[in-house]
């Protein structure tokens, strides 16, 4: 009779260490998915102050130019002064190296910045509407952060023969 009480209770306590390690399995589950949304927001937080520094870069100065480097973004080469479009160079939180994928720019310059992980993100909707372009993408690489000015309208040119319109005669009283 003795030896079944200890059959049984090995057998209970083998099952509690079976449902604490399926426990323990789903908290590291939890804990991982937790990470890699906190990796996400970072990048989208660090992306985005990349574009902004960018954009910065080339709004400051008479010639409207990219940046040649990152390290430009730190310290304005064109300004005699010390000009800071970005308090440092961050490193890309997805893989954590200090290397980006940039985004060409017409001149040649860096219009943006993007992560090199060919990992799938976990985020695939409800971004911002300055990151709509993110929504449905597979990569973590497609997710760029690019400054693109904003193209000035220019005025129609009038129809041969016809004269400029003009404003309405104003009415006196």
């Amino acid at each position: 009779m003795r030896a079944r009480q200890h059959g049984f209770a090995y057998l209970t306590i083998l099952f509690i260490v079976a449902i604490m390690a399926g426990g323990l399995a789903v908290v590291g589950q939890v804990w991982q998915t937790a990470a890699v949304r906190e990796r996400e927001a970072e990048l989208l937080h660090v992306g985005n102050e990349y574009r902004r520094a960018i954009e910065r870069y080339y709004l400051t100065g008479t010639a409207r130019q990219y940046p040649r480097e990152l390290t430009d973004l730190v310290k304005d080469p064109r300004q005699p002064g010390t000009v800071r479009h970005l308090r440092r160079l961050y490193p890309d939180p997805i893989t954590g190296n200090p290397d980006w994928g940039l985004v060409k720019a017409p001149d040649g310059g860096i219009a943006g910045v993007y992560s090199l992980s060919e990992d799938a993100p976990l985020k695939t909707g409800g971004f911002a509407v300055r990151d709509a372009s993110f929504e449905g993408k597979a990569k973590y690489s497609d997710w760029q952060f690019a400054y693109a000015p904003a193209a000035v309208p220019t005025a129609a040119p009038a129809a041969p023969g016809t004269a400029p319109a003009s404003k309405p005669p104003a009415s006196g009283s």
